[in-house]
Parts: structure tokens; sequence; C-alpha cells
């Protein structure tokens, strides 16, 4: 389980603002017909790096749903598309939200529901 120490940054909060962030497209995850949005993301404040996946299955109504956990400069390069889901599953916590949970972000940590 990989290890993130919190500071208490405002990027921290489950309902930070995506201005908070830079942001940078990684890619599609097309595991299992998914279609995950990966992005990194850089919090303006304190400069760590976040991995946001996102998926909605346009189909189903709610069914958005969102996640990002911390990631170390030395781990990023590492994160690929494919293996962002089992790289958040990996961390000691996350935060996640969306329609499907009807919510603005939580804490969570381990298996991802998507």
């Amino acid at each position: 389980m990989n290890k993130i120490q919190k500071l208490g940054c405002a990027c921290e909060k489950p309902n930070s603002s995506y201005t908070e962030y830079r942001s940078s497209a990684l890619g599609i995850d097309h595991t299992n017909g998914r279609y995950g949005e990966v992005t990194i993301q850089q919090c303006k404040l304190c400069q760590r790096i976040w991995i946001h996946y996102f998926v909605e299955y346009e189909h189903y109504p709610k069914s958005g749903r969102w996640y990002k956990g911390i990631v170390s400069k030395k781990d990023r390069p590492q994160i690929t598309p494919e293996n962002a889901v089992e790289f958040l599953e990996s961390l000691e916590w996350y935060v996640y939200g969306g329609s499907f949970f009807e919510s603005t972000g939580e804490f969570g940590q381990g298996k991802l529901n998507l």
C-alpha cells in the first residue's frame, strides 16, 4: 500500500475545485470497454501530482464517477491509462465522487466501484 502524507493543502479536501489544478490528459483506459479518462493534475498550491480517473456510462443515468489520488514524482512515469485503476486501488487513501455516488467528494480506499 502506497503511504501518502497529508499536508493540509486545499487539494486534499474531497470537494476541491478543478481550478486548483493544472491538468493534462494522460489518455483513455479501454479496459473492459469502460473508456475511462485519465488525467494528470498538479496542485497549484503545493505542487503535488494527482492521477484523476473519470468514467461515465452514457446509457445509464447518474453513472458518472471519478477518483483521484496522489502520485509521487518517482512513480508518475510508470502510470498509464491502463494501470491507473490498479494504482489508485493501491493507495492508502483517495478521493472519489460523482453523480453515481450522489457526492461532490469523499475519502476512500481499496477497490474502485467501476
